[in-house]
């Protein structure tokens, strides 16, 4: 589903990655880190697809909403998770989306 977003200038945070084969316990963090990220002052939305590279897409409010998320307290902890277990090689990325337009009919129900 895509992501419902305000209308521009707002950030989004491109997390790209490969995860090693044997990733017990992923899907789950992967999960509840949405449900919390969703609770999150600023969180605008998120859009995600996994196959040989993940690639998930955060959209944000302003760089201080991202700030804050990169330190939430359970995020970090899923964070080092991550990099200790789940993925092979990972990049953030972080930009300020300044036009956005649509085709086609979208259901955000």
């Amino acid at each position: 589903m895509l992501a419902s977003t305000p209308k521009p200038p707002y950030y989004a945070v491109i997390f790209t990655s490969v995860k090693h084969k044997n990733s017990s316990g992923y899907a789950e963090m992967a999960d509840k880190m949405v449900q919390l990220a969703k609770k999150q002052p600023g969180f605008l939305g998120v859009e995600s697809a996994r196959e040989t590279i993940g690639i998930t897409v955060s959209y944000w409010k302003d760089l201080e909403a991202i700030k804050k998320w990169k330190e939430n307290s359970e995020h970090l902890i899923a964070q080092e998770k991550g990099k200790k277990t789940w993925y092979k090689s990972f990049k953030v990325r972080i930009t300020k989306v300044e036009r956005d337009y649509e085709w086609g009919v979208i259901d955000f129900a």
